[in-house]
């Protein structure tokens, strides 16, 4: 990790690169953990719609659709960057523009694939956003959702 830019984090997915990157991007139902405070009641059904300018949505128990970012590329089995839509305190970024960044590389490793995340810009996020870069850094930000990323990807849905 880089103090007080970036979180940056890397990952080994015991997944075939391709089956990998299909799970971060096809099957967040398996893994995603809602960033938004209030994510309504029941489950959450998430996805990533993979092309540049694609949403990357939760619709929660109630029908209500959140946007948490928006896909700026993509290049399957390659990487995925995203704009990072969530503010500090769980609430909806309407602009992208506005929004930290989030690139994800999928790296070839024998059989397995490194996972290496890279979430930076938080300025964007205004004042607070030293404060935010800390808790995506911290347990409960970007490690808990690579825990459960990894924990996916020894599932029998993906074998």
């Amino acid at each position: 990790m880089t103090h007080e830019t970036e979180c940056r984090f890397e990952s080994l997915l015991d997944l075939p690169r391709d089956q990998a990157f299909s799970l971060f991007v096809d099957r967040l139902d398996l893994w995603w953990p809602s960033p938004f405070r209030e994510a309504g009641d029941g489950e959450v059904e998430a996805g990533i719609e993979p092309f540049a300018g694609g949403a990357c949505y939760e619709i929660d128990g109630n029908g209500r659709r959140r946007i948490w970012g928006t896909v700026l590329s993509i290049e399957a089995p390659l990487y995925i960057r995203l704009a990072w839509q969530v503010s500090q305190d769980g609430e909806e970024v309407a602009d992208p523009a506005a929004a930290s960044r989030v690139m994800v590389n999928f790296r070839e490793s024998g059989g397995a694939t490194r996972l290496e995340l890279v979430h930076n810009a938080f300025l964007r996020h205004g004042e607070a956003g030293a404060e935010y870069l800390a808790r995506m850094c911290a347990p409960e930000g970007w490690p808990r959702i690579l825990g459960n990323l990894k924990t996916a990807a020894r599932s029998k849905e993906m074998r």
